[in-house]
């Protein structure tokens, strides 16, 4: 079936919206897209903390194309909800209303305690046309850990793990360095640019003295975590080091979220990664599979520590996609709705 008008103009906002997802946080990460009464189309995406959101941006280049014409009677289409409150910048809401914009197309209703259907409610008030809805399962997809975030206070938390086929994750001294290849560590790299942090064991500082930096690709390096005290001379300095004395990773993760961390990123090693995963904490696992066998027991597995005692304590998850990255493949899997066990 041929997609709507407005389901294109908001496929364009989802693109803009992907373009900035490493830049945002705490703020989601939303597109926005102006259609002038000419038909023309004007850009917007969210800007770093402080910035213009995506709605003033989009209108901001609306007028630089054509003035105030160009918003009066305009169409606004926006990944997620106005916001309706003063925050580092005014509400989008009032921004589009002053601009004269006489509908605009929501694809998710923002969940934040300040927003909450307020800017809907706000439009709607001044006689603005809005509906919801529009590509709202992309969008919500595109947005799962700010909604988590903003729903539970912690971080959406995702695992990542690499193995050979036979489900080691190193030889058996140790070495790991590299499984594999090129195009799928510059992906893992990636996905430390969308986290805001990233956890490590300090075992796995002292085997692999990892930098855990977005070398590869382009973006920030998140906030590195390391479980434990590494050494002095570690390449992951500067860290924060946390141990049982700080609290229970449940207490980590409540310090991240409140402190603006809306996703962070797990890199292990086996007993981090089994630690978090048997306490039910990650809502998104990413394995990379090399097309390599150990042949053998001798290495580590995916995971350390009790695993299940029976079959009926099988945990289960859903592959939400598999992909191929040069000759390695991703598996992106999550906890079932209701629990893992079978």
């Amino acid at each position: 079936m041929a997609a709507t008008t407005d389901e294109m103009r908001m496929a364009r906002a989802i693109d803009l919206a992907d373009a900035v997802r490493t830049a945002t946080a705490p703020n989601p990460w939303v597109g926005a897209v102006v259609v002038s009464p000419d038909g023309s189309l004007h850009d917007g995406a969210t800007e770093p903390p402080g910035g213009r959101h995506a709605e003033v941006g989009a209108l901001d280049a609306a007028r630089s194309a054509g003035g105030d014409t160009a918003t009066r009677g305009a169409t606004a289409y926006v990944t997620l909800e106005p916001c309706a409150h003063t925050g580092r910048t005014g509400p989008c809401a009032d921004a589009l209303i002053d601009a004269g914009v006489r509908r605009v197309v929501v694809g998710l209703a923002d969940p934040d305690s300040k927003v909450a259907g307020a800017g809907m409610a706000r439009l709607r008030d001044a006689g603005v046309a809005v509906e919801i809805g529009c590509r709202a399962d992309e969008i919500t997809e595109q947005l799962q850990p700010y909604l988590h975030h903003r729903r539970t206070g912690r971080p959406w938390v995702v695992l990542k793990l690499a193995a050979t086929l036979d489900g080691r994750t190193a030889a058996a001294d140790g070495s790991s360095q590299w499984i594999t290849g090129l195009e799928a560590r510059a992906d893992a790299h990636r996905i430390r640019a969308e986290s805001q942090a990233v956890i490590v064991g300090a075992g796995t500082v002292a085997a692999d003295d990892p930098s855990l930096t977005t070398r590869l690709v382009e973006g920030p390096d998140p906030e590195r975590i390391v479980l434990g005290h590494p050494a002095a001379e570690a390449r992951v300095h500067p860290c924060i080091e946390w141990d049982e004395g700080d609290g229970d990773i449940g207490n980590l993760l409540d310090r991240l979220g409140a402190s603006g961390v809306v996703q962070v990123l797990v890199e292990g090693g086996a007993a981090v990664a089994g630690g978090f995963h048997r306490a039910g904490l990650v809502d998104h696992y990413i394995l990379y599979l090399a097309p390599a066998l150990s042949g053998g027991d001798g290495g580590p597995g995916l995971f350390r520590g009790p695993g299940m005692a029976s079959i009926a304590d099988l945990w289960r998850g859903e592959i939400v996609s598999v992909t191929p990255l040069g000759s390695d493949i991703r598996v992106d899997l999550r906890p079932q709705p209701g629990g893992g066990a079978a």
